[in-house]
């Protein structure tokens, strides 16, 4: 009994030298093929956890049984440095600090699919199997549907066309390689996301620099570029739509209790000053929301926007009771104009309202009727219009004399350059929900 536990022992320690003698193998190679990922490494240690099922990363360290291990590299030699290049490019990109804030199952299948997409633009990246030719097929399969295919853009696609059993038991079977469990204890990670910020930062400029041919591809540079974006907040972008207005209420920054109290008690019931009533507060009175309806806005993610909107500017008290809203939606022409004048009229907009449109685009016709309105009186003190759309359309020549910003859901260099008169916020899928 005591020699098969020491034959045992011997058996774990043996499989464990030869574990790390590949993971050794597979450090070096990634070294040696892209030097640029060498400050992400040296953060990340290998820790063995014998009989465990599948691969796990808490951020720091990256938790694999050796028999395993061994087992996937003999039947692909590959298996280690995908594996490892799949864990490093999770925590540059800093999936695991975006789990909480997301639909895990399609966060899950976004993410892993986004690893590969950029694994298998690599320069070093070589097909050696037949699951590679079927990845391939389906990147290709998936970039009909969504032409980018980073994990944002995925997650954005899975949750307005979420994928049937077949095609996500594929997805999960092609790409993903390791088990997300750990993401859900952030408070336990040893490395921060403020310090995987600056890890991400580093290597974004180490990339430049890393060779004349270059290594990575196209959506390298789109996770880099989106893990680095400063996020914005949304709903303090919207304060600036505010206006100086008037509404009832008691201004006690200029009240004076002394002079009040002493005519009360000098007098009995004749204060010497009467509060004031009206106090100048920032309130939106006139509001323009225009929704991109082309066949490239899809419908529920137009929606989703809206009530976030909505919900924000109802949620900050900001609207005078008296307001006038308008709600357009346009394609390349005027689909439809909603008038909103109270809250009543915003509920029954987000239960019963309808997209309308889903052509081509045209920013200029939404300007030319907000003009006309102003023309007519039905606009008197318009202070912003938000432009909710993905950026492909003619923007208009001319500086209208208000505020205007266009919002797009996720950042696409190929869009068309926003004039330099008009602000540009981009949100990511969470931030309509």
């Amino acid at each position: 009994m005591v020699m098969n536990m020491e034959t045992g022992k011997k058996d774990k320690e043996k499989l464990l030298e030869i574990a790390y003698k590949i993971i050794d193998a597979a450090h070096a190679r990634i070294l040696l093929d892209l030097r640029f990922l060498e400050v992400a490494m040296g953060n990340l240690s290998w820790e063995p956890a014998f009989g465990s099922s599948s691969y796990a990363c808490d951020g720091k360290k990256i938790y694999f049984d050796p028999k395993k291990l061994v087992e996937d590299f003999k039947l692909d030699q590959e298996s280690v440095v995908n594996l490892y290049l799949h864990e490093i490019f999770h925590l540059v990109f800093h999936h695991y600090f975006e789990y909480e804030k997301k639909n895990e199952k399609a966060w899950d299948l976004a993410s892993d699919v986004a690893v590969w997409t950029v694994m298998m633009e690599l320069d070093t990246y070589k097909d050696k199997s037949e699951a590679d030719a079927e990845r391939r097929l389906k990147l290709k399969t998936l970039r009909k549907r969504c032409p980018q295919l980073s994990a944002v853009k995925l997650y954005k696609l899975f949750l307005v066309e979420p994928p049937s059993y077949l095609e996500e038991a594929t997805l999960r079977r092609l790409f993903c390689t390791d088990s997300h469990v750990l993401w859900k204890e952030p408070e336990k990670y040893e490395i921060s996301l403020e310090q995987w910020k600056k890890i991400t930062e580093r290597i974004k400029a180490d990339l430049k620099s890393f060779s004349k041919n270059k290594a990575g591809g196209e959506s390298l540079d789109l996770e880099l570029a989106e893990a680095t974006r400063e996020k914005q907040d949304y709903g303090k972008f919207l304060k600036q739509f505010m206006m100086q207005g008037e509404a009832m209420h008691i201004n006690d920054e200029e009240f004076d209790y002394v002079y009040y109290t002493y005519g009360l008690e000098t007098y009995g019931n004749m204060p010497l000053v009467e509060p004031l009533e009206y106090k100048d507060i920032n309130r939106i009175n006139e509001f323009v929301i225009a929704l991109d309806t082309s066949a490239s806005c899809k419908g529920k993610v137009v929606q989703d926007f809206l009530r976030k909107t909505v919900g924000i500017l109802r949620s900050e008290d900001t609207f005078f009771k008296k307001m006038n809203v308008h709600i357009l939606q346009c394609d390349n022409q005027i689909q439809s104009d909603t008038k909103i004048t109270c809250d009543e009229d915003f509920e029954d907009f987000l239960i019963n309202g309808k997209l309308t449109g889903f052509g081509s685009t045209d920013f200029r016709p939404v300007f030319e009727y907000v003009d006309k309105l102003r023309k007519d009186g039905e606009l008197k003190k318009l202070k912003g219009l938000i432009y909710f759309t993905d950026g492909y359309g003619v923007y208009p020549g001319e500086m209208p004399d208000y505020n205007v910003s266009f919002v797009f859901l996720g950042e696409d260099d190929r869009a068309p350059q926003v004039p330099a008169w008009a602000a540009k916020v981009v949100l990511s899928p969470e931030d309509i929900l």
